[in-house]
């Protein structure tokens, strides 16, 4: 026998013996090897001395490489470095050419139609005050209008807009429904009442399987809803005080932003099947986000008005699935 044909032979042998000894991986082992990645990882923050009160909304340049967060009772605007998360500035007391007269004051959710070049933009309501509402469909070039949706509800919350399609779906809050909008008629045509949980604001699309994401917060759930019908889906547990619910294409994820210190993750397996990962902890406060699928990360505000400490941008890396 030749040298090398006897050492492969020794080693098969203790390979043999090593399987033999080994111990069998236990059923609870093989399920813990099993565990997803979490969805999203911790990779930064920033603090915002002297600001009080909530922020509202994010928007980004992904060209200019700049983050915009807008503070809502301060009335300031913080400008960070896009990928690298760096505070630059704060905008005080900044100027605003008017072009657009809305029916009432009080502008606060937006949507954006690309396809069409069209703004959607809510106004009125509790904050005015007033005990309605309106939709108002404008030309963001030349500041013209198109059509003033009337609502008899003092709570209009977020909107999400069809793309590729002819509708808009818009949360009436306080009579816990959700609307559907014929965009080119600018009129109502279906209410879809929603029956799991009261309250229902943020909103989500995935256009690709007709399906909206919708979150309440009496109590925090996240109801997965047929866009083509109405009926619901599928529905979970969400964190209570939520300002955004986001949904990401890549990774076929929804992320839930809530003010009680986490993150809610549900996977979409098919359109009508849904898992529910875990938590990521956040912060308190931490309830106003925005997804930039370019950087693979996501950035979220903590609301010093509600967490009553500094306020404070917060990002998370995205895992790819």
């Amino acid at each position: 026998m030749s040298i090398r044909l006897a050492a492969l032979m020794a080693t098969s042998a203790l390979c043999l013996a090593a399987a033999a000894c080994s111990p069998a991986k236990t059923p609870a082992a093989a399920a813990q090897s099993q565990v997803p990645a979490p969805a999203l990882k911790a990779a930064g923050g920033v603090d915002i001395p002297g600001y009080a009160g909530d922020f509202d909304h994010f928007a980004f340049d992904e060209k200019g490489d700049r983050l915009f967060l807008a503070g809502e009772e301060g009335k300031t605007l913080e400008v960070f470095k896009l990928s690298s998360g760096e505070r630059l500035k704060t905008l005080t007391a900044y100027a605003v050419k008017r072009t657009v007269k809305f029916p009432v004051e009080g502008a606060d959710s937006v949507g954006y139609d690309a396809t069409h070049n069209r703004l959607w933009v809510v106004s009125g309501g509790k904050d005015v005050p007033l005990d309605y509402s309106y939709l108002s469909e404008i030309d963001p070039t030349t500041g013209k209008m198109f059509h003033n949706i009337r609502f008899d509800a003092n709570h209009v919350e977020a909107l999400a807009v069809e793309q590729g399609g002819d509708k808009l779906f818009i949360n009436v809050t306080d009579k816990n429904y959700l609307a559907v909008v014929d965009k080119a008629k600018g009129t109502v045509v279906a209410r879809w009442p929603i029956k799991e949980a009261q309250q229902n604001a943020p909103i989500a699309l995935d256009e690709k399987t007709h399906r909206l994401f919708v979150v309440t917060r009496k109590p925090g759930m996240l109801i997965v809803v047929n866009s083509d019908t109405g009926a619901t889906v599928a529905s979970f547990k969400a964190p209570e005080r939520t300002d955004q619910v986001i949904w990401d294409e890549a990774n076929r994820r929804v992320y839930v932003t809530g003010g009680e210190g986490h993150i809610g993750v549900v996977q979409q397996d098919d359109a009508d099947h849904y898992t529910q990962l875990a938590d990521i902890p956040s912060a308190p406060g931490a309830k106003t986000a925005i997804l930039v699928p370019a950087i693979h990360r996501l950035y979220v505000a903590v609301s010093p008005g509600e967490s009553k400490t500094m306020g404070r941008v917060i990002w998370f890396d995205v895992a790819p699935r």
